[in-house]
């Protein structure tokens, strides 16, 4: 597995924005399903990057093309089983 660094820092980003999404959605009565969506989308973002850098070049890694980011970015189906 590579890039050991980097998936930790993509799975805490993904701690940090379920921690404040939790908070948001205890505190403010104005917080919507829009805000939600977006914010999981964030966190869902940073879980798929790290699960798919695992196996990525350090140099892959760290020059991240355009290409790559858009894939990387996507739940892997396939990869992870669903639960039924």
């Amino acid at each position: 597995m590579n890039n050991r660094d980097l998936i930790i820092a993509n799975l805490e980003e993904a701690i940090e924005q379920l921690q404040e999404t939790a908070s948001e959605l205890r505190g403010d009565k104005e917080y919507d399903e829009g805000q939600l969506r977006i914010d999981l989308e964030h966190a869902y973002h940073h879980l798929n990057f790290a699960w798919h850098i695992r196996r990525a070049s350090e140099t892959e890694a760290a020059e991240c093309s355009q290409e790559n980011y858009v894939k990387w970015s996507k739940f892997p189906v396939g990869e992870i089983l669903e639960y039924e």
